[in-house]
């Protein structure tokens, strides 16, 4: 049994100690946060100790592994604690809003980086996996355009965007890396527009609430990214690859596949999944499934903080797109 501790007890927390709890071959053996009465939540669930200080979970002799939950600054030095100290990581995303000090944990890290693996959980929902394999397999010949539909059903708290680095940085750099993954080569131009068509407030962060990316990769691949921060039908999650030889399409899903026909309308439809933790959660399961797994198996983590630092370069490109109205080249 690979034996975890997930820092920090907050949402994303929540949803890692319950796949932690629920696997066959990991034990949840601590939850550590500053907020004990919601680590102590935790493991009266899920079983473990709970402590206030994430180092000591590092630092305890039974750990093997632990799950970053934590706010995003914190993420480099618990990554390089935890590393030092001999444990695997994953780690939720962004490695840092600072590139400079994501490339440098990247080379801090350097022989351990194998075990420290990024929370880009979108490569591990069903659709998007097959989507990939089946590209790779040639089902749609040569791949020439990826477009990438992403909005949230509302918009977040004004404390928490205030700290989230904006929406490039906090929401769109899971496209960044779902591109990247899906085109299988780095994208060298971005070129991004962004607005504020419903929350004007946010000029006062530098941020937007709607926004689009073109990506350009060295062969000429192209990619669009769409988002918004309010959908009000729900949380709209698409992906469409073209090819020469065909198209595919991972649509959005529902709770229901029924479809109702009557003499007013036609095709109703149930809504779409509420957010991120009902579309995604067969996707959170199958990424810590695949982590433990790594982790046992002693290979290479599937997504490195490499991938984590790529995205970041392709999120602070399109900020500084929207921003000059111009298009940023990227090495």
């Amino acid at each position: 049994m690979l034996k975890i501790a997930v820092l920090g007890a907050g949402r994303i927390g929540q949803v890692h100690a319950a796949n932690v709890a629920h696997h066959n071959d990991a034990q949840l053996v601590m939850v550590a946060d500053p907020f004990i009465d919601n680590a102590n939540a935790l493991t009266a669930l899920y079983g473990g100790t709970a402590v206030n200080n994430p180092l000591d979970a590092i630092n305890h002799q039974d750990i093997d592994a632990v799950v970053i939950c934590t706010p995003t600054d914190t993420h480099v030095e618990l990554m390089l604690a935890a590393a030092r100290a001999g444990k695997a990581v994953l780690c939720e995303k962004p490695v840092d809003l600072d590139i400079r000090k994501a490339i440098a944990a990247e080379k801090a890290l350097g022989e351990h980086a194998s075990r420290v693996m990024l929370g880009f959980n979108r490569r591990f929902d069903a659709g998007h996996s097959e989507t990939y394999q089946r590209i790779r397999n040639g089902e749609i010949g040569d791949l020439h355009q990826v477009i990438i539909t992403s909005r949230d059903p509302g918009l977040a708290p004004m404390n928490y965007l205030k700290h989230s680095g904006g929406i490039f940085r906090d929401m769109v750099i899971h496209d960044f890396d779902l591109a990247r993954w899906i085109l299988g080569e780095e994208p060298v131009e971005v070129f991004a527009t962004g607005s504020r068509l419903f929350e004007p407030s946010l000029e006062a962060l530098g941020d937007y609430d709607t926004v689009m990316v073109q990506l350009r990769t060295a062969s000429g691949k192209q990619c669009q990214i769409n988002c918004s921060r309010q959908a009000v039908y729900g949380y709209d999650q698409r992906l469409e690859v073209f090819g020469s030889n065909g198209m595919m399409l991972n649509d959005n899903q529902r709770e229901t596949s029924v479809r109702r026909y009557g003499p007013q309308e036609t095709e109703v439809r149930g809504p779409l999944l509420n957010f991120f933790m009902q579309r995604y959660t067969e996707a959170y399961r199958h990424e810590m499934d695949v982590f433990i797994s790594a982790i046992r198996n002693g290979s290479t983590v599937p997504v490195t903080i490499h991938d984590g630092c790529q995205a970041l370069k392709l999120a602070d490109a399109a900020q500084l797109s929207a921003d000059t109205h111009t298009v940023v080249t990227v090495d």
